[in-house]
């Protein structure tokens, strides 16, 4: 019986998507599409050591309005089987525009996490728990904030083959992740609960180095008041493993 249709990745989806419905509050909401692309690539130099990097752009509504350059690279030391510690840098570009005149908000990161390998009902799972010390560069002010991210993402082959002999073919993954402020909130949203993505896609692996996927990520941001932001977005993204 192919793996897609078991309990197991009945069970995985309802633990996922559990986690972005308990998040949003039933008011009234702002609703925008916007596309994504992402590069996610990881190298491993020996048994300890690696890199880490991805670049995003982020397109808005007209490419333009609200649309986000993000690149952030890293170093990782593997502690141990399934247990990967990582140090890096990100740096945005984001473009508002605000009635005629468009401004440009920079935001500068320090980040560390740590990601464990694991299974959830059967499903091998990721878990990253990330720490962000926010530079955040505005028109007329700077801010530092801090905030602190916890992401879960399964991948489920549509083959009767078990994931850890998983080399090619189709797979679906199903992912989430939630942003808390835990320093100087009121630099954001002024709220401890900043925002959450729950996202879904149908992907291709090419081999062990190279996977594709596409799909559907919802955002959900919530803000100083009502009402709260939700993109509806399609991303795209390659992975590269070295």
């Amino acid at each position: 019986m192919p793996f897609f249709h078991s309990a197991h990745f009945i069970r995985l989806v309802l633990a996922v998507a559990s986690l972005s419905f308990i998040t949003q509050p039933a008011i009234a909401q702002e609703q925008t599409f916007n596309s994504w692309f992402a590069w996610f690539n990881n190298v491993k130099f020996s048994e300890k050591w690696g890199m880490n990097h991805d670049i995003q752009f982020r397109a808005g509504t007209d490419w333009g309005n609200y649309s986000m350059l993000l690149i952030r690279p890293g170093i990782n030391y593997y502690v141990k089987e399934r247990h990967t510690a990582a140090l890096g840098y990100a740096a945005t570009l984001a473009t508002h525009e605000l009635a005629t005149n468009a401004r440009r908000l920079t935001e500068h990161r320090i980040w560390q996490q740590y990601i464990i390998g694991g299974t959830l009902f059967g499903v091998p799972v990721q878990h990253r728990f990330r720490l962000e010390q926010r530079f955040l560069e505005r028109p007329d002010e700077t801010a530092f904030a801090q905030r602190a991210r916890y992401f879960i993402r399964g991948i489920v082959p549509l083959s009767s083959h078990s994931t850890p002999s998983f080399r090619r073919g189709l797979f679906v993954s199903l992912q989430n992740e939630l942003f808390f402020n835990i320093q100087n909130a009121n630099a954001t949203n002024g709220k401890w609960f900043d925002q959450n993505r729950a996202y879904a896609s149908l992907g291709f692996r090419f081999s062990e180095r190279y996977d594709f996927e596409t799909g559907y990520l919802h955002q959900f941001l919530l803000r100083n008041s009502a009402p709260h932001a939700v993109t509806h977005v399609w991303q795209w993204a390659v992975y590269a493993r070295f």
